[in-house]
């Protein structure tokens, strides 16, 4: 039998499970690893400058291509919690990542060693497992389980903890008879499908609810086939928004608090029943739940059995993989289509798409400060179906989500659950790593900006190109516009004005200095005309220069974006409304007279 370190050993076992990148920091307590890493080959690795960052990096990774596991790489002690943001980030959206971090010799853990911290239970609530490997034999096997719990039910993180000592430590093992063990998914079964099929058919305005879960099981063309088939409306949450295109006939418009569109709420209080799959019911598209419930029948489809009633009691509850499900659900309706069974819906979808001519939010403003709605028609204009976005929190993603067009699954990144501030420029960098040809564009606040800007210089050291646009109202505006409630603006305000740089005025930090001074490319826009221009160019000096250019957008300093505090049925839209095709041109449908 061939003899290898077991941190040797456990790099094999990553290639044999088709990892092909990592992202990392290397340190004193995983430096036999690193040297593994060089050894074997195969593996390639992006060097973070911040340890979180890796992390970040790795779940963009995951998020941007079904089948990829993003691998985040740290040294003992701090390395370690400074992963845990992304590990409660990647539980959160159910995202498999694996994080592999070094810790001190075993024979110290109890000793208060140098950066010696037991980072497992630290990050045990946050992972599927969490496990600090204490027999070199047993490295394999850890690694073996890691894969196929991330793969297995519902999907998510786990960490690996490897003291040096057993890194070093050379066990018998033999990479050609490694085998990936079988990964475990929960099916419908037909009997359960039949029955949701007979309850959507004997309803009047039924709406399909597609979650994140579907694309984490890359059945979005068969979601996309099932509601063609039966002519039902598909309201797309946040994590499964481009499961179909925005401008398919039977997109419905996202539902929320928040991140929704106007003729999305208006089109799911009209409905009678629901068909969720794959979603969990988030209290942001959601809102109080006697309004989101009432006079609705519910059926819930979700891969992992304990999410079914964890939020409310669905009139049927099905624990199945989404893709399983879907295959049978396409089945059923095929039949069913084929026996002339199944009811006509053709008035009712055309009656959600006259919601979506006629209520909508007006985009085009003139303003100087810039308002952010003019920022994302304008990104409409710039960027097309193909364009990947990816944002994480903030007023920026609210409206975003809002105002921006999505056509494919994957094609919006967004940190959901968490909403770490300073995501965004790790995940893009993640998610350009693994679409390096495709056209990636970040969004963010100046706040969320600031947070990990240092890793815009892995992309200049790296090549990773991206467009990164950044609205900045120097201002958390998120957090201010929850503050309204309080009846205060309190530690929110970002504005000073900087010695080096006096022609910002208030707006502070130098976003362009800084950005050029990491190496990357920059350009400041101050005027609506010249938006456009920018983009344009952002994407010509990227695709040059092969970095990150960052488009900065100075914005008015407030501008309250329009959301609902307690029901999808009360949203304070703040802002004047479109009313006229001009004051939407790039809307998804031409305004039409309501």
């Amino acid at each position: 039998m061939p003899r290898m370190t077991a941190a040797r050993a456990a790099v094999e076992i990553l290639k044999r499970e088709g990892v092909s990148n990592a992202f990392g920091v290397p340190g004193a307590a995983i430096n036999p690893f690193y040297a593994a890493l060089k050894a074997s080959g195969g593996v390639h690795h992006t060097l973070a400058r911040h340890v979180e960052g890796a992390s970040h990096m790795a779940e963009g990774y995951t998020r941007a291509k079904a089948g990829n596991i993003g691998v985040c790489i740290g040294t003992s002690g701090p390395a370690g919690t400074d992963m845990i943001t992304g590990l409660y980030s990647a539980i959160a959206d159910s995202i498999p990542i694996l994080c592999i971090t070094g810790q001190a010799p075993t024979a110290v853990l109890h000793k208060e060693d140098f950066q010696a911290v037991d980072i497992a239970s630290i990050a045990k609530p946050v992972t599927k497992a969490a496990t600090t490997v204490l027999e070199a034999a047993q490295v394999p096997g850890v690694f073996q389980q890691a894969f196929h719990l991330m793969r297995t039910g519902r999907p998510g993180p786990v960490l690996i903890d490897l003291p040096i000592d057993v890194q070093l430590t050379e066990i018998e093992f033999d990479p050609e008879l490694y085998e990936p063990i079988p990964v475990h998914k929960p099916a419908a079964s037909r009997k359960q499908i039949e029955r949701a099929v007979r309850m959507l058919n004997d309803s009047e305005r039924p709406v399909l609810v597609a979650g994140g879960g579907i694309i984490n099981a890359d059945a979005s063309e068969l979601l996309v086939e099932f509601a063609e088939l039966t002519g039902v409306p598909v309201v797309p949450t946040l994590m499964g928004w481009g499961i179909l295109p925005d401008d398919h006939e039977l997109n419905a418009g996202m539902v929320g608090l928040q991140t929704s569109h106007r003729y999305g709420n208006a089109n799911f209080l009209e409905s009678d029943f629901v068909l969720g799959i794959g979603n969990r019911w988030a209290n942001r598209h959601t809102g109080k739940l006697d309004v989101y419930t009432q006079g609705r029948t519910f059926v819930h489809v979700d891969i992992e059995p304990t999410q079914i009633g964890k939020i409310f009691a669905p009139d049927l509850g099905i624990a199945s993989d989404a893709k399983a499900a879907l295959e049978l659900f396409v089945e059923v309706a095929r039949e069913l289509k084929a026996a002339g069974e199944l009811k006509d819906r053709s008035a009712w979808a055309a009656s959600t798409q006259e919601r979506k001519a006629t209520l909508q939010r007006k985009t085009h403003f003139d303003n100087v400060p810039l308002k952010p709605q003019r920022v994302y028609e304008e990104m409409n204009r710039a960027f097309g179906p193909e364009t990947r976005y990816v944002t994480t929190i903030g007023l920026s993603q609210i409206a975003g989500a809002q105002m921006l067009h999505v056509y494919k699954p994957r094609h919006w990144i967004n940190c959901g659950q968490a909403g770490p501030l300073g995501w965004t420029i790790p995940a893009a960098l993640g998610v350009a790593t693994a679409d390096p040809e495709g056209t990636v564009v970040a969004l963010s606040g100046d706040y969320d900006f600031q947070f990990m800007l240092e890793e815009l210089a892995v992309g200049a050291q790296h090549r990773i190109p991206y467009v990164h646009v950044l609205v900045n109202n120097s201002y958390l505006g998120l957090i201010r516009q929850a503050q309204r409630n309080f009846d205060i603006d309190f530690q929110v305000n970002l504005e000073f004005e900087n010695l080096n740089s006096p022609e910002l005025g208030v707006y502070g930090v130098d976003h362009v200095k800084v950005v050029e001074g990491l190496g990357c490319k920059a350009i400041r826009v101050t005027e609506p005309d010249q938006l456009l221009p920018a983009f344009e160019e952002a994407k010509k000096l990227a695709a040059e220069f092969r970095v990150p250019v960052v488009v900065e957008a100075i914005l008015e300093r407030v501008t309250n974006i329009a959301m609902s505090g307690t029901d999808i049925a009360s949203v304070n839209e703040f802002e004047d409304l479109a009313t006229d095709p001009s004051h939407a041109p790039t809307a998804i449908r031409p305004l039409a007279a309501s």
